[in-house]
């Protein structure tokens, strides 16, 4: 059987003419199996991870839709994508403009952080497709400068995220603007209890697209842990990079404060790095992540939510300087790498105060991580753990970053994970050495000692896609848990 085509998706020729021009050809799964859904007019709820190509799995059936009716209402789209952070909405409208660039239809993109009378000059200008963040959005709408009463198409991008971030309020007051008569189409990283509650109140009668088992994390990303004491991480961290020459590394901390700290510090001994995160101004977060696109800077540290949206082809590197205490933001973190075929590497760099955090991703993501000591920087597993500080962007304080400058309500800030090539000096902790590149599964247990054999990872079940009905607003929505197999309820 041959393998399937973008043209085999029912997509218009001016946007296969764009497909191909960025030199992609074979559609990925989510794409394959969301495009032809979403042309056929019914709601979607869509689990994938990030780097699944999940953007282009809602950009080229949406701009299909629209494509035949331009708008000529200035400052009423026709299309609305809500996305959690300012990169993630910037990147999706460049994913619109780059597959709608031959077809008539008009795009922008808004979001806090920057001036907001660009913006509403934009608006005094007809456009079909609205991205933007939610806090942003409704400020326009409160100057009355944004009317919504036109949107067809609502798409929410990154769902369990904009959840995380506490935006729950601002969608339900963004939905309740929206025309009663749309499609609606829910994309999700993670596929949570909270996730199906706001699914079964938005979705009517969807389809339902897996493409990869809920929470888990890429096949193709080698994951390891080194257990190292807290003081002895940035030491380590240097190490790896230099023994391994490693370019275009991206460490997860999990504060503002801690990331330009550690930015700081590599910087200064000739490792070029930056920091992203909330604090920093728009401009300077795009230009750090141009130079890291661009390996003029070696390592970017960025905090979980500032990193949402990065898209960064062939990612080789990530490391967890310090673990999420959300399990559900590992998977998210280590999916920066791995993208599109290509392996990638997560390193998570372990002291004894984050074996508990350890224990719950591993727990979530139903695999064992495979633990590694480096001589010099062995941890001392016997010291007693103490609590870990939360920083100023922990869980239910502060404002959502870079989620249009509004109150996040119960936001959680995770911390990083990472990845990283098998190091020659390194050895497994357990009875006796392995070669470089068959690091061993570990007991999901908390390590207490150097001792233990390690224990083969368990494979989580795939879920199918459903087969409900297309019709619109005939009959209640069913519960998206009657959607899912028996073991994903």
């Amino acid at each position: 059987m041959s393998e399937i085509t973008f043209a085999d998706l029912g997509l218009a020729q001016a946007l296969l003419r764009a497909v191909a021009d960025t030199g992609y050809t074979i559609p990925t799964p989510i794409q394959a199996q969301a495009i032809p859904q979403v042309l056929q007019g019914g709601d979607l709820l869509a689990a994938a991870q990030t780097g699944t190509g999940k953007t282009a799995g809602f950009t080229l059936p949406l701009l299909q839709l629209l494509m035949d009716k331009p708008s000529r209402q200035p400052g009423k789209p026709r299309a609305l994508v809500l996305t959690p952070t300012r990169e993630l909405a910037a990147q999706v409208e460049e994913s619109v403009r780059e597959y709608g660039k031959h077809l008539p239809l008009k795009s922008m993109v808004m979001f806090g952080g920057v001036g907001i009378n660009p913006q509403i000059s934009a608006l005094k200008k007809p456009v079909d497709i609205l991205v933007a963040t939610p806090g942003r959005l409704l400020d326009h709408v409160s100057q009355r400068t944004l009317d919504l009463s036109a949107v067809e198409i609502l798409v929410l991008d990154e769902a369990d995220r904009m959840l995380d971030m506490g935006f729950i309020h601002d969608i339900r007051k963004v939905l309740a603007l929206l025309p009663a008569k749309r499609q609606n189409l829910l994309f999700s990283a993670t596929f949570s209890d909270e996730i199906k509650t706001l699914a079964d109140k938005l979705l009517n009668q969807p389809k339902l697209v897996e493409v990869a088992r809920r929470n888990t994390t890429n096949e193709l990303v080698d994951q390891r842990v080194h257990l190292v004491d807290r003081d002895k991480k940035t030491d380590l961290l240097i190490k790896l990079i230099r023994d391994h020459n490693w370019y275009q590394v991206l460490v997860f901390t999990r504060t503002k404060h801690g990331a330009n700290r550690l930015a700081e510090k590599l910087d200064k001994i000739g490792i070029p790095s930056a920091a992203i995160h909330g604090n920093k101004s728009q401009n300077a977060r795009t230009r750090a992540l141009a130079d890291f696109k661009t390996s003029k800077l070696q390592v970017l540290v960025a905090t979980d939510i500032a990193a949402r949206g990065l898209d960064i082809d062939q990612l080789p590197h990530v490391v967890n300087f310090e673990l999420p205490n959300v399990p559900e933001d590992y998977v998210h973190r280590i999916g920066r790498t791995g993208r599109a075929g290509s392996p990638g590497e997560a390193v998570s760099l372990v002291c004894v105060d984050e074996f508990s955090f350890l224990r719950e991703i591993e727990k979530l993501t139903k695999q064992s991580i495979a633990r590694f000591t480096i001589p010099g920087f062995e941890a001392d597993l016997n010291v007693k753990p103490e609590p870990i500080p939360m920083g100023g962007n922990s869980a239910g304080r502060g404002r959502g970053q870079g989620g249009g400058g509004r109150q996040g309500q119960g936001a959680r800030q995770g911390q990083g994970a990472g990845k990283s090539r098998h190091e020659q000096q390194s050895k497994p902790t357990g009875h006796g050495h392995r070669p470089t590149g068959s690091a061993p599964r570990s007991k999901a247990a908390e390590p207490r000692s150097q001792g233990g054999q390690p224990q083969p990872a368990r494979q989580a079940a795939t879920a199918k896609p459903g087969n409900a009905p297309q019709q619109r607003r005939s009959q209640p929505a069913r519960p998206v848990s009657a959607l899912l197999s028996p073991n994903k309820r």
